[in-house]
């Protein structure tokens, strides 16, 4: 009991806030702000150079192009490297404290090594709590008012849809060829209801459109199929109108849908999706892990700068830089790979999004077993 106790205050001693803490904490969190801010200067500049024409061309006011278009733009690249940024950050300044040999000197005033990380790990939560409140409940309003802006002022506005296969029921099915938003209408409409052994009834026409009036769907040039008691009867018009269990915006959709709903929504619209068989789900679910993996994805950056920039070298910080650099990268090339396998390849979209993470955390645990202490 006694050496239980002893344990316990000895742990209690080691993870006790510090004013050194406070020191490395605020040089984290000071480099990981001053590199966004300059990020994205630099991407303001050249985006202003690239489209100051069109702002032009269309008679855009100044406030809007201020309030409504960068202020919904540059959210989404801070959401888009938070994790690069946080591995610089702790590359630079950890890179710095081990050159001026503020670091050996920690570490010969009795501080354990791995007592050390406690500021790292804690500003690399604050950081990863900032990136998923920004994924999750920022970055989908700022996107859909970037692109409401860039439908009002660019005219980008996607206006059709093509080869839409739809799960109406649980036993019929919709493909549509071609679908227009914006006029409510298509072309090629295909229902079919399946039974036990074959296509019980069939429905297919030229041309169908939406009344928003009468809620109702109306079928141009139809014949609609049916077998029943194994006698099939076939039936032709001019126009009929009838209910389906979908409604048009469920023909206007594509995977960057998702990127303008909360979790919340996003959650209760892939149950949906599933639901009606889209073909886009496996979109969708890749979507709903990355915001979370990215954010974690900041931890374990944070380790990975840390075990690469706490060595001492007399080549000085570049050489720590060029070294992350490279292990940053191939952890971003390991992610783009893993999305591409999770969306055209048979890898789960929950595999895919987390992989990356799992085998760096690895990676980051070898390096923090054998780095120099």
């Amino acid at each position: 009991m006694a050496k239980i106790t002893t344990t316990l205050r000895k742990w209690h001693n080691d993870l006790q806030w510090r004013l050194l803490d406070t020191y490395i904490l605020k040089k984290f969190l000071g480099s990981f702000v001053y590199s966004i801010l300059l990020l994205m200067t630099i991407i303001m500049v050249f985006d202003v150079s690239e489209n100051i024409q069109r702002f032009i061309d269309n008679d855009v006011p100044f406030g809007k192009i201020v309030f409504l278009y960068y202020g919904n733009f540059i959210p989404y690249f801070i959401n888009l490297f938070i994790p690069l940024f946080t591995f610089i950050s702790v590359i630079w300044f950890t890179s710095q404290m081990s050159g001026r040999n503020e670091i050996v000197a920690i570490l010969s005033s009795g501080i354990n090594f791995y007592r050390l990380l406690l500021p790292y790990i804690v500003g690399a939560l604050i950081i990863a709590v900032f990136a998923i409140a920004m994924a999750n409940f920022i970055i989908p309003n700022t996107n859909k008012g970037l692109n409401d802006f860039k439908e009002e002022y660019f005219k980008q506005k996607r206006r059709s849809s093509s080869n839409i296969h739809l799960k109406n029921s649980a036993n019929s099915y919709i493909y549509v060829e071609r679908w227009s938003n914006e006029e409510l209408d298509g072309q090629h409409f295909t229902y079919e209801k399946l039974g036990n052994q074959y296509i019980e009834k069939k429905i297919g026409a030229k041309s169908f459109r939406y009344d928003d009036s009468t809620k109702r769907w109306v079928l141009n040039d139809y014949t609609i199929r049916t077998i029943a008691h194994n006698e099939e009867t076939i039936v032709s018009g001019k126009e009929m109108d009838t209910i389906f269990n979908i409604l048009p915006r469920d023909l206007d959709r594509d995977e960057s849908i998702i990127e303008m709903m909360d979790f919340a929504t996003m959650r209760r619209y892939i149950r949906d999706e599933e639901q009606k068989g889209s073909s886009f789900v496996k979109y969708y679910k890749r979507e709903q892990h990355k915001r979370l993996s990215n954010p974690l994805g900041t931890i374990i950056m944070t380790l990975l700068g840390f075990s690469v920039a706490s060595r001492k070298t007399h080549r000085g910080v570049g050489v720590h830089l060029f070294i992350g650099m490279g292990m940053a990268f191939s952890f971003i090339f390991l992610q783009q790979v893993s999305d591409v396998f999770a969306v055209s390849g048979g890898l789960p979209p929950a595999l895919g999004a987390w992989i990356p993470s799992l085998i760096f955390l690895v990676v980051c645990a070898f390096m923090l077993r054998f780095t120099q202490k």
